[in-house]
């Protein structure tokens, strides 16, 4: 069979992306493997998949040869593509019997040998019968911004990607949700027939794919293509009905407070984030947002016990009520780094709304500001003089808390009640125990991964020294 020669300098960042969708283990053995394929007008293309997600690189140019198709695995080609420089070519071809990659070594040539799988056992790329949409960098932005936000959670599988809502013919809308915050973009609209939902995938986000040129998106009834200048990317869709995300927007009139931050600032407030004291980092990571007496404040501190540090925010516009809010400072510095300058605010227990130009984040806010409220509203009664020691006064009763509009994810802060606060501080340190334990479990699975591809890389490089040795051997018989 006819070889193919692939160039060491594209093939790195190939090995990279393909990667993308090949599992440590992965289901079939046949899905260890990538495509190697050249066309009839000369294109080589590289394929990988998972069974329900297909990368493709069509490599820079063409090469002369006849259509060839070869299956090489992937660890062993990664192997040697890493040990090659970037100015140097490799050859794969393939025979009935044994599959072969030719590389570099010294002014001669090394062989790996593989066992030969066909061709025809590779999954069928899925080919989408669909007109190609462009979409501008603006939409591809909004479309990682909402898969960003999207949830983790494998029980809520709906969530798992970016919506793209078309049900509104003159306005369109990308939406990606946990149930903690939600984003959301509109001011566009593209030429589908249905709504739909792409799942969130590490390809997507991937550095190569977002520099290599515009996006295009194709879809039909079971699978969405997003395809730049060389790579292309197929994945099922998230088959399912989208809740209705609307309920959940705020009322923009019902905002009366607005506070806008430069856009050239934003990046200075979010280092001023960073810095700040952070209680409960290790669930709620809370950060106060307070606007009083003219001035934006940020609120933090070490532990419950100790008192809120007041930050001043300078070069802030702002107007509206005074207010105390409380928010998890992770999803507070995205907002922020979305460009979301304008925080528009309700209540104290109403969601928060960050937007900018068609884009916007809904937060739900933290409870904090209860126990501070509390607090204030009920100072240490002091016994009056001409009352005897022996008659206790009774205190006085706190104020009805206020019922919040929309429940908050989860608890902060302490209650007024010693024993309340205890309870909560206990179930508080029993959380962060599970959550150590379960970074411990993650962290023994990928040192388990670890040990199996340094293994892998170990048995590749036995096998190159062979390769070598018989090399050296077959030198030492030659005759000058």
């Amino acid at each position: 069979m006819e070889s193919i020669t692939l160039p060491v300098d594209e093939l790195k960042a190939a090995i990279t992306g393909l990667g993308k969708v090949i599992g440590p283990r992965p289901s079939l053995a046949i899905l260890g493997n990538i495509k190697v394929e050249r066309t009839a007008d000369g294109w080589i293309a590289l394929t990988s998949t998972d069974l329900d997600r297909f990368v493709t690189l069509r490599l820079e140019h063409p090469a002369a040869g006849p259509p060839a198709t070869i299956l090489l695995p992937y660890d062993q080609l990664a192997q040697v593509v890493k040990n090659c420089g970037r100015d140097e070519t490799i050859e794969v071809e393939a025979s009935p019997e044994t599959s072969i990659i030719r590389f570099p070594l010294g002014n001669e040539f090394g062989e790996s040998k593989l066992a030969f799988v066909p061709p025809e056992e590779f999954p069928v790329t899925p080919r989408l019968q669909a007109e190609a949409i462009s979409l501008p960098a603006a939409l591809r932005e909004s479309i990682l911004e909402a898969m960003d936000c999207a949830s983790a959670d494998a029980t809520r599988h709906v969530l798992n990607g970016a919506f793209i809502d078309t049900r509104q013919p003159k306005a369109h809308y990308i939406v990606g949700t946990d149930g903690k915050h939600l984003y959301s973009a509109n001011s566009f609209s593209l030429p589908l027939k249905r709504s739909l939902i792409i799942p969130s995938r590490k390809f997507l986000g991937w550095k190569e794919f977002n520099s290599d040129g515009e996006w295009q998106l194709k879809a039909n009834d079971t699978h969405v293509q997003l395809s730049s200048r060389r790579w292309r990317f197929i994945t099922k869709q998230i088959e399912g009905n989208y809740p209705d995300w609307r309920v959940t927007i705020p009322d923009p009139n019902a905002a009366k407070t607005h506070i806008t931050i430069a856009p050239a600032r934003l990046d200075t407030l979010i280092r001023l984030i960073q810095r700040m004291p952070c209680h409960g980092a290790e669930r709620h990571r809370t950060l106060g947002l307070e606007w009083k007496d003219g001035q934006f404040l940020l609120l933090g501190k070490d532990s419950y016990a100790e008192p809120w540090l007041r930050v001043p925010v300078p070069n802030v516009q702002a107007a509206g009520p005074e207010i105390t809010i409380f928010v998890n400072r992770k999803l507070l510095i995205k907002a922020l780094h979305y460009g979301l300058n304008t925080i528009s605010l309700m209540q104290q227990d109403a969601p928060l709304r960050f937007h900018c130009q068609g884009r916007q984040m809904i937060l739900m806010p933290l409870r904090a500001v209860e126990a501070i409220q509390q607090r204030s509203a009920q100072p240490a009664p002091a016994a009056p003089a001409s009352q005897p020691p022996s008659r206790p006064v009774p205190p006085t009763p706190p104020a009805p808390a206020t019922k919040p509009m929309i429940t908050p994810p989860t608890p902060e802060g302490p209650t007024p009640t010693g024993s309340i606060a205890t309870l909560e501080e206990a179930i508080d340190l029993t959380l962060q125990i599970r959550d150590k334990l379960t970074d411990g479990f993650n962290q023994l699975r990928d040192l388990s991964l670890k040990l199996k591809s340094i293994h892998r890389e170990q048995k590749s490089s036995v096998r190159e020294f062979s390769t070598l040795r018989s090399t050296l051997r077959s030198l030492q018989g030659l005759k000058l």
